[in-house]
């Protein structure tokens, strides 16, 4: 049961690259008073578990609707798994913008940041392999864990430094590639059985 967990989990863990994403969200809550900061949060977390949770239940549905296989899926997501990494992992930079703090608690932090295609896509294979349960435990606890480095985020930013975080996101990324390359390969295998 825990290794089921942890084969959910870490390439969830993986997928939301919490620290990965700690600069961009301290580019937005810059200037917040810390109240505001944790309503934002608090506010992303809620949104981005509802909309993990829909797709964890509605997804495969959709999927069937439009005629779309798990292997067509695990396919297209591993692809975009790996152009998100390599994206990362060749940029020098995530791109910071300003956003006005009223709205950027639901859009960008909840989604895409947070529960972005990456996400959604590891969730829809995890949940064909692993089960609805361990899945959304796993997917809950990710977002939980995002929301709580976002609210330590001064004090982990000034421990690993912005190089730190860099580094941190780069390993994070190489992870997500792989992974990425997994579902294509699965993917294929699916139709050659």
């Amino acid at each position: 049961m825990l290794e089921k967990f942890l084969l959910c989990f870490i390439p969830l863990f993986v997928a939301v690259d919490a620290i990965g994403i700690l600069p961009i969200f301290l580019s937005f809550a810059e200037n917040l008073e810390k109240k505001v900061i944790k309503n934002i949060i608090f506010k992303a977390v809620i949104t981005a578990s509802i909309i993990a949770t829909l797709f964890l239940f509605a997804g495969s549905y959709l999927l069937y609707f439009l005629g779309i296989t798990i292997g067509d899926f695990m396919i297209a997501g591993g692809t975009i798994l790996f152009i998100i990494a390599v994206n990362d992992i060749t940029s020098f930079e995530k791109k910071l913008r300003k956003i006005n703090s009223s709205e950027f608690g639901i859009v960008p932090v909840a989604t895409p940041l947070i529960v972005g295609p990456g996400v959604l896509t590891t969730i829809l294979l995890l949940t064909n392999n692993y089960g609805y349960i361990i899945t959304s435990i796993a997917t809950l606890i990710n977002i939980i864990i995002a929301g709580l480095i976002f609210l330590l985020s001064d004090p982990i930013y000034k421990i690993l430094k912005k190089s730190g975080v860099k580094a941190i996101s780069k390993i994070a990324s190489l992870l997500l590639a792989s992974i990425g390359i997994m579902m294509i390969r699965k993917g294929i295998m699916s139709f050659v059985k």
